[in-house]
């Protein structure tokens, strides 16, 4: 289902094998600080191939980040290679968004994974406010992860993920809890890497967190969540964008990724 070897020596796991929680646990923590959030392709029009063959040739091989089909897909296949009873969910994100902004649709895949018969909520592909733990998929619970506090709200049918920030409890998504197969994932993703409305064909963004910080990239601006500290935010021109998406977010830069770099530090 996946190289465990190759996976592994991508983001520096040298445990055991087995399906714990503690395995997860590392696991969950390691990936989003190993492998970064970027959907440069939909900038490039190249579109996004979320199968297991594309997904592993770009991420775990080619040193390139992805977004959450690619991030969960991925994660999904080597909980399961592990011997985690792993269903794939689907949410309608709410970052950034007024309170009366209608419904999106669900374009962001999450993951519900079994440890010992309890459920959890897991999601390594969620940009600047990714998860750095696997939460308990309870609500009311409040959970605190290394860097943000999280709790599970019931909204309807659904669970809406909130994160605790200087602002107070701010929504993050509201999560299905039908399993979806695959297809459901691909229609999902074909409308985010390709329909003129999905901010991901219009906007530069790479997010990758760390033990220590929290790093993202919006066009040329910089934003740094240190652990414990104050945020700090730096204005990019054209030559900052290229050495932050190679040295912060250890990304592989392409000389055809000059000229959306030129526009986003123009922004």
């Amino acid at each position: 289902m996946v190289d465990l070897d190759a996976y592994f020596a991508r983001i520096g796991y040298q445990g055991p094998r087995e399906p714990t929680l503690e395995v997860l646990r590392a696991l969950h923590a390691l990936h989003p600080a190993a492998i970064p959030f970027e959907a440069i392709d939909c900038l490039l029009d190249r579109g996004i191939d979320i199968s297991p063959e594309a997904v592993d040739a770009k991420l775990i091989h080619g040193g390139r980040g992805g977004y959450c089909f690619e991030h969960n897909g991925l994660f999904r296949r080597v909980l399961t290679t592990l011997g985690f009873p792993v269903e794939g969910l689907a949410a309608r994100v709410r970052w950034n968004m007024p309170d009366d902004a209608p419904p999106q649709p669900r374009t962001h895949m999450v993951l519900k994974v079994l440890v010992g018969g309890a459920p959890w909520m897991v999601d390594v592909g969620f940009g600047g406010c990714v998860l750095t733990a696997p939460l308990r998929l309870e609500p009311g619970l409040e959970q605190q992860t290394d860097h943000d506090r999280y709790r599970l709200t019931p909204v309807g049918e659904e669970l809406r993920l909130e994160v605790l920030r200087e602002a107070g409890w701010v929504p993050a998504y509201d999560i299905g809890l039908s399993p979806c197969v695959q297809r459901d994932y691909e229609m999902a993703n074909w409308f985010t890497s390709t329909h003129p409305t999905s901010h991901f064909r219009h906007n530069l963004l790479a997010a990758r967190t760390t033990p220590e910080a929290r790093y993202g990239l919006l066009f040329n601006r910089l934003t740094i969540r240190p652990r414990g500290g104050e945020t700090a935010h730096e204005m990019l021109d054209a030559a900052g964008i290229e050495r932050v998406l190679r040295e912060v977010f250890k990304l592989p830069v392409e000389p055809e990724w000059r000229p959306i770099i030129e526009a986003a530090a123009s922004r």
